[in-house]
């Protein structure tokens, strides 16, 4: 089941969803509809299944405040939570999205979707930024050595992502936030002008 964009918001009170983590996923799933539109006006054999990109961008973070099964890590337990109400297409698509998974080749984002909602996230904090800035953001966080060098093994690969899909959407990494905040996107809108591609 893909839910609506009504019931995605629904699990967002349901499992508690801090404010803050609610405003970057409406604007991961922003960033992300308005990729997919951009690459498949660009490449008319590309097909994206918007509905699924849209819930799973919306639902990404679902578990920031739930507490984790031994051995889970984010977004373990929200892939758990999300095949529990019966979301397999969508648990699937945000266990690809942590930056983690960009440095496993079996969780690398391999479809567009994967692609999409994994670069998107990377790009939005309070609201959209280019890669270098997020992980500069990062950097100047005080991470444990782990972490820090978990960045520096993913950044080369995210950014190669970032030059492959701003590429085919035929736009700078700079210019995204401004065309992509003016863009128009269904997850500002209701749920009867959504549509599956």
């Amino acid at each position: 089941m893909i839910p609506t964009v009504t019931t995605a918001k629904n699990l967002w009170d349901t499992y508690d969803l801090p404010e803050v983590k609610r405003h970057h996923s409406m604007w991961v799933a922003r960033l992300a509809v308005w990729f997919a539109r951009k690459i498949m006006f660009k490449r008319p054999s590309v097909r994206v299944n918007m509905a699924l990109l849209e819930a799973a961008a919306l639902l990404h973070d679902i578990d920031k405040v739930v507490p984790r099964l031994s051995g889970e890590r984010h977004p373990d337990t929200a892939v758990r939570i999300l095949r529990e109400r019966g979301m397999q297409e969508v648990a699937n698509l945000v266990r690809t999205h942590p930056l983690h998974a960009i440095l496993d080749q079996n969780l690398s984002p391999k479809t567009w979707e994967e692609k999409i909602l994994y670069l998107s996230d990377k790009m939005v904090k309070h609201g959209i930024i280019t890669v270098d800035k997020r992980f500069a953001l990062w950097r100047a966080e005080r991470l444990p050595e782990a972490a820090v060098a978990e960045l520096d093994a993913a950044y080369p690969l995210v950014k190669a992502l970032e030059n492959q899909l701003c590429s085919i959407a035929g736009v700078l990494p700079t210019e995204v936030g401004k065309l992509a905040t003016r863009g128009e996107t269904s997850t500002m809108k209701s749920d009867s002008t959504r549509r599956n591609v």
